[in-house]
Formats: C-alpha cells, structure tokens, sequence
C-alpha cells in the first residue's frame, strides 16, 4: 500500500507496547490488513521502555518490507500507558487518532467499523465495549465492579472504560487533562468538553502472548482516587468557544 506524505490521513491508530515481543508481528500483520479499508493511515507504536526484544521486534518488522504507514516511538523512560499513548497522540498527523491495547486481545478490525462511524458524522467519537470478554472471572468481577463505583463517582455511565479500543478526535484528546491513568476516563473526559461520545460492541480475544499488566492490586486505589479527581475537574472544567468575530 503506497501512502504519499502529500494524501491527508484518515486516521492515526496509536498502539502503546510493553514487554510484547510476542505480539509484535501478528499485532502489526493484523492491523496492516485490518485497516486496509481505512486508508490512508498510519500506525503509531509506542515502546514504553520494554525490558524484553519488544523494541527489537518492532524495528525489525518495520525494516523487513516497505511499510510507510508504521510509526516507533522509544520513550526516554517508562511512563505507563496513559502516558505511552499521550506520547503517540501528540505526535499524530491525522485528525482521528484511534487506539488498541498491545496484547492482542482487541480486535484491529473493530477499528474500521468505528472510524465509519465517526466520520459518517452519528457522533464525535466511539468507545468499545467489549462483549464476551475472555478474561478470568476475577478479572470480569472487578471490572464490573469497578465501573459501577467509577459511575456513581463521576456522575457519568461509561459500560467498560477499560477498553482500548477507542476512536476520538486528536485535537479534544490533546485538551483532555493528563494524569496517569487518564486512558480510563477518556469518554466522561471528552463528554466534559462538550463532545458526543458513544458506545459500541467490540470484539475481545484471550491473551495468547505476555503476561497482563494490570491486576486488582495496582489499580483499585488509585483507580479510586482518580474518580475523585474526574468528579472534581467535571464540576469545575470551562471550554470557552468562539461562536463570531467581527
């Protein structure tokens, strides 16, 4: 697929990675097919200071063939996944950015699906839900929890906000406030701003490679004290918008 730097980009999909090397070439062979019918696009990998051959890997696959439309970002130091995809989106060139979890657990071509949807103008951006998740039931149990909590704190009803799969426009991203963590609240933030945000059904795959980063132990409390801060910046956030000059 030929891609001139001259052709606007539909979409920039951000993919942040740590500790992946498995994944990295089914991920990228997947989505190179996936989002074919989304063309012209690019993909941005960010490497969030992998301990592993993820970065290796990476910079191999995009060497092995000509492929234009592949972006790699090596951060300085680990940042987290918030951060790793603050890094790709500030960076982007296209004025959707979407985004997918490394682990191949979200399906690429749910990206397409949603980009439609933004651009046939139904809403500002989509958030996936994922449906028959093939995560333990540990792991379901305390989402489930944990987004219940999340709602009643915020004030906002967000079905799974700890989907990757997301498509919203790059410049309300950018204003969004950042904190570690904030990938989790992108649709109560976007909504603060005033944006049309909906949910739609996204496929989800057991992990068949790596190891999960996230668990009840290091999420719980600060998860909790991030609702806090949501509630707060939501009572409080002005979007000022010129409507006419003279």
């Amino acid at each position: 697929m030929v891609q001139g730097s001259e052709v606007p980009l539909r979409v920039s999909l951000v993919i942040p990675m740590h500790d992946e090397q498995d994944n990295v070439e089914p991920l990228l062979a997947e989505v190179e097919e996936a989002l074919a019918p989304a063309a012209p696009f690019e993909v941005i990998v960010v490497d969030d200071c992998s301990r592993d051959a993820t970065l290796a890997r990476l910079r191999a696959f995009q060497s092995a063939a000509p492929r234009p439309w592949l972006r790699v970002l090596r951060l300085q130091r680990q940042v987290g996944q918030s951060g790793a995809l603050l890094a790709g989106v500030e960076v982007a060139r296209a004025p959707l950015v979407a985004t997918l979890d490394g682990d191949r657990q979200n399906d690429p071509r749910d990206v397409a699906r949603l980009l439609a949807m933004v651009e046939g103008g139904r809403c500002d951006g989509v958030v996936g839900v994922r449906v028959r998740r093939q995560d333990s039931w540990v792991r379901r149990i305390s989402s489930r929890i944990g987004n219940a909590v999340r709602n009643w704190i915020t004030g906002d009803r967000v079905t799974d906000a700890a989907c990757g799969v997301k498509v919203l426009p790059r410049a309300a991203f950018l204003k969004a406030p950042r904190f570690n963590g904030m990938h989790r609240f992108m649709p109560t933030l976007m909504r603060s701003l005033g944006l049309r945000i909906v949910e739609e059904p996204v496929n989800h795959r057991p992990r068949s490679a790596g190891r999960a980063k996230y668990g009840i132990g290091n999420r719980a409390l600060r998860g909790l004290r991030d609702c806090f801060a949501v509630a707060w910046y939501r009572s409080r956030v002005i979007d000022p918008r010129v409507e006419q000059e003279w």
